[in-house]
């Protein structure tokens, strides 16, 4: 029985649909907050359980008969160290055979402002004896195609990340890489996958991509880490979001989004989606 927290996210739905191609629904969990969201999972065979990373107390009923476990790190910056503590408690209770953990990439040396608690995630996971994998997932593309109308309205894209490469892939492809790690026959423990796509692109880049397909000019504006949050708030995202973001371009100038070892497209057996793929999707929806 595989365990997915966080199954309800975007990421974790993914990762879901993934399993249903591979192992019977009946052997697939769903770990969620709030189990009136996952109504659909549950049509399709899947095992619903109420999860909640604030409440340990539900985290042993959920993981009851798991064999692994895949943690899908919280959404609640500041809280995540204490969150994937009680999952690792609890999955080392339940005897769970592999914890699998979505980090982020190189935490253990990034300057995203992210990856320190990924970095004590990591930490923990190695301390409390759980057979553990720990997978470091690069930028999404869609942290980018997510904001192409705002790019097109302005004409613009700004960010904070002036020549810095990103070495992005498709939300999908990290589902499928952790598709690959829970249902391999090789030995998973232990392992830490640096995962990122096997293209890289500026955002000044980025910017003539979305403009070469949308027909109309969009160019990149770089803009000092102070004015970029600024925009962002402007522009209506929380505080902790814009900060966040802006915090990530800033580091991603210095190189900390940037990998090419390819692990991943080696894990899945194929290349990773291409950013025009993925910016072509975006102007599709």
């Amino acid at each position: 029985m595989i365990v997915v927290t966080g199954a309800s996210g975007q990421l974790g739905r993914l990762v879901i649909d993934r399993l249903l191609q591979k192992i019977p629904a009946s052997e697939i969990v769903a770990a969620v907050r709030s189990p009136e969201k996952a109504a659909d999972l549950a049509a399709k065979g899947v095992q619903v359980r109420q999860a909640d990373y604030a409440q340990p107390a539900t985290l042993e009923a959920a993981f009851a008969g798991a064999k692994k476990i895949l943690l899908i790190s919280s959404s609640e910056v500041g809280q995540r160290v204490a969150q994937h503590q009680a999952v690792i408690d609890a999955a080392q209770r339940a005897g769970v055979e592999l914890l699998a953990y979505t980090s982020v990439l190189h935490a253990d040396t990034s300057q995203l402002g992210l990856a320190e608690e990924h970095r004590q995630t990591e930490v923990a996971l190695a301390a409390s004896g759980v057979p553990g994998v720990v997978l470091r997932n690069g930028w999404y593309h869609e942290n980018y195609t997510a904001g192409i109308a705002g790019d097109l309205a302005h004409g613009a894209h700004f960010g904070s990340a002036g020549d810095g490469r990103i070495s992005s892939a498709a939300r999908a492809d990290y589902a499928d890489a952790a598709v690959a790690v829970l249902t391999s026959r090789d030995d998973q423990v232990g392992r830490v996958y640096e995962l990122a796509g096997d293209e890289s692109y500026s955002l000044a880049e980025f910017a003539a991509q979305v403009s070469r397909q949308s027909g109309k000019p969009v160019v990149y504006t770089d803009l000092p880490e102070a004015g970029y949050k600024a925009a962002l708030l402007q522009a209506g995202l929380p505080e902790f979001v814009a900060q966040l973001l802006a915090n990530s371009d800033t580091a991603a100038a210095k190189g900390a989004l940037f990998d090419d070892g390819r692990q991943l497209s080696k894990l899945l057996g194929r290349a990773t989606t291409p950013l025009a793929v993925s910016v072509a999707a975006a102007l599709q929806s």
